[in-house]
């Protein structure tokens, strides 16, 4: 060691040695670098990473040496072949190459630690051909003590160099790479720099074709400034394209690309934000909840290059009415927020809330049609109400959800009874998965009659709930909280299985009606598990009704058909229900193979007081009867009603006039009792009883 540091301190002239050592760090910093960046390309561009490096690395070693060699001072004349002297340039290029390569073959195993003890030894093999390239007055003598540990170095370091930047364990490893890589370059260098004893001989003289150090030194320090320029402003060019990727990869990360409007997690980021550096105490942030009414209907009727025109219109308009401490982002198809900070009295947040309902019920125009849609907001206050973002718009969404409750353009603030019905609603879902299990549901019946002779003709099935601690569960609570949560499909496919096996029991073989869910529909399993319902139970298909609502298949039609097909295809009667409150019934009839149509009570119940609901259960029966479909008139609850329809053609009812849902228990005489000897067809039946009223 202290002859090392004896050949350094007295053989070297101290301004060159510190290029040397500047050139050697600087180069050092940029290969590893470019190394770095093998392990996170592929392809092309990482074997493009893989090659700067190794030109780089390569020239780094080259020119440290020979600048380094610059500064040895022998005191002896001397000069460098010049053939040798550019050789041993392309093999510290070639090999520093290689041994990169070696280590990007395999990212496990000993190949990283491989590569760089190529590496290594790569510097160790340029070294010596420059040493063969060094001509001097003398003859050279070697102690291969330090020749052996000079070549060791060189390797060992340089294994480390490429372990460290390929296996980091810290974030501190691509320093230790660096360093590495320094240290095998110098070490090799004055080790094998110390193995050389030069002793003077007159006899020897350099030629004069040789490169002289005045021209060496133009050589090197030209190479110096193209490599590390080349090197310099190859990283920094890939710097700022990564940091400009980066840039527009956070840009599309908080942005949604339809609207250009902030997304959930820009929300998110900005109101924690404004929270963390609000200055005044005093002060609210205002979190406001909206989506948009009839905004299905839209996309629905008219296909979703419709729905994305209305959705960036409104955003562009809800964008310009911004001002000052306001924010707006759309977190998922019609679903908005917004907020507001620096309020000091509630109407603000109000006032606020109104500009956008301005904004969004201004008509859309798309292609020749003009779309009005509406909102409701709900608003929650930041602290009054919650200290948490996440808290705050789940408040801001329950208030929405009550705001939607009183219509649309309403606007409502937070109120804590409001959790107590989300929670309520928490509560009843986590109870009615154990509801199956423990047998709290049950099935109800409600009779369907033949309006000219009132006999039964069939049951529709409902569902009911015996809560142990709530009592009587209503449908229209559990059933919507069942279609959010999931369960829907279970607890559809209970009353299917449940209405069929007591169904195939019965003496009287009337028929079932049941419904389905739009999420079961929207199954692509279900026809297989209604057959295999079907095969458990043994009830004829025939027997069973299948009744759908029209959302239920407006979603994607085309599926909805290829399902109903599916079921026709079992033998299986589907029917529309509610019929008369869509807007597309139309086109719903002519494009599905309904074998009945329900129509809503909503109607019924005005027939003989609104001219308008008159009409329309009359023009419906004439097109069902056009379509050869029968009719079913739901909600059927006194004689006037009765009188209505069966004057115009309706042969089948339901409602309270026949008795109202009831269990299994009480219709027991009904469906026990011996058939009438009668083997018509609903429709025959039907065609028959139309012609004896016609003929009346």
């Amino acid at each position: 060691m202290l002859k090392i540091l004896s050949c350094i301190a007295t053989d070297h002239d101290y301004g060159l040695l510190a290029l040397a050592t500047l050139v050697c760090v600087l180069g050092s910093v940029l290969t590893m670098r470019l190394y770095a960046r093998v392990g996170r390309t592929v392809g092309v561009q990482k074997l493009n990473w893989l090659f700067m490096g190794g030109v780089i690395g390569g020239s780094t070693i080259w020119t440290t040496h020979f600048i380094a060699m610059l500064s040895f001072r022998p005191s002896l004349e001397h000069a460098y072949e010049p053939i040798l002297t550019m050789a041993s340039l392309g093999v510290a290029i070639g090999v520093t190459t290689l041994g990169f390569f070696v280590t990007a073959m395999r990212k496990t195993g000993p190949t990283i630690e491989l590569g760089g003890a190529i590496v290594g030894a790569g510097i160790a093999i340029m070294h010596y051909m420059g040493m063969a390239a060094y001509q001097i007055a003398g003859r050279m003598e070697w102690d291969f003590g330090y020749y052996a540990a000079s070549i060791i170095l060189g390797i060992s370091f340089g294994a480390v160099a490429t372990s460290r930047i390929a296996r980091p364990v810290t974030r501190f490893c691509k320093y230790g790479g660096i360093a590495a890589l320094i240290l095998a370059i110098v070490s090799m260098h004055f080790t094998g720099m110390t193995a050389i004893t030069i002793i003077p001989d007159p006899m020897i003289s350099p030629s004069a074709a040789l490169i002289p150090d005045s021209l060496l030194i133009i050589m090197v320090m030209a190479l110096t400034c193209v490599m590390l320029g080349l090197g310099a402003s190859t990283y920094i060019i890939d710097l700022h394209s990564t940091q400009g990727a980066a840039e527009r990869f956070r840009h599309l990360s908080l942005h949604d690309p339809l609207t250009g409007l902030p997304n959930r997690v820009a929300f998110g980021e900005h109101l924690d934000e404004i929270i963390r550096h609000r200055n005044d105490d005093a002060a609210r942030v205002a979190v406001l909840s909206f989506d948009l009414d009839r905004f299905k209907d839209v996309n629905d009727v008219h296909g979703h290059a419709a729905g994305d025109a209305v959705l960036r219109t409104i955003a562009e308009r809800m964008s310009k009415v911004l001002g000052e401490g306001e924010f707006i982002a759309r977190i998922g198809g019609d679903e908005f927020v917004a907020l507001t900070s620096n309020l000091f009295v509630k109407n603000e947040a109000r006032t606020f809330a109104s500009r956008l309902i301005a904004e969004i019920g201004k008509p859309v125009e798309w292609q020749g049609t003009t779309f009005l849609v509406g909102t409701s907001v709900g608003i929650s206050l930041f602290p009054v109400d919650a200290r948490v973002p996440e808290e705050l718009l789940a408040q801001a969404d329950l208030a929405m959800y009550r705001a939607k409750a009183a219509g649309s353009n309403s606007i409502r603030l937070y109120e804590p009874s409001m959790d107590d019905a989300a929670r309520n609603r928490s509560v009843l879902a986590m109870d009615m998965r154990q509801g199956i299990e423990r047998n709290e549901f049950e099935l109800y019946y409600q009779y369907q009659n033949n309006s000219l002779t009132r006999d039964v003709i069939g049951f529709e099935v409902l569902l009911r709930w015996h809560h142990p601690v709530r009592g009587m569960v209503p449908p229209m609570e559990f059933i919507p909280i069942a279609e959010k949560n999931g369960f829907i499909h279970e607890l559809g496919d209970w009353v299917l299985l449940t209405a069929c096996r007591q169904a195939a029991a019965w003496r009287n073989p009337v028929k079932i009606a049941v419904n389905v869910a739009p999420a079961q529909l929207a199954d692509t399993n279900f026809p297989a598990r209604v057959r295999e319902i079907l095969f458990e139970t043994g009830l004829d298909a025939s027997r069973l009704e299948l009744e759908i609502t029209e959302s239920g298949i407006i979603a994607d039609q085309q599926h909805a058909l290829h399902i109903i097909r599916q079921l026709k295809q079992l033998g299986v009667n589907i029917a529309m229900d509610d019929y008369g409150t869509g807007y597309s019934s139309l086109s719903t009839l002519q494009n599905f193979p309904f074998d009945k149509i329900k129509i809503d009570r909503a109607f019924i119940d005005g027939v003989t007081s609104n001219r308008q609901s008159a009409a329309i259960v009359r023009s419906t029966i004439i097109l069902a009867q056009s379509l050869d479909i029968p009719v079913l008139a739901e909600g059927v609850e006194n004689e006037a009603h009765m009188d209505f329809l069966r004057n115009e053609g309706c042969l089948q009812v339901q409602g309270y006039l026949f008795g109202r849902p009831m269990p299994l228990s009480e219709i027991e005489h009904v469906v026990n009792a011996v058939p009438k000897g009668n083997d018509q067809s609903e429709k025959t039946m039907e065609r028959d009883a139309g012609e004896e009223s016609a003929a009346a």
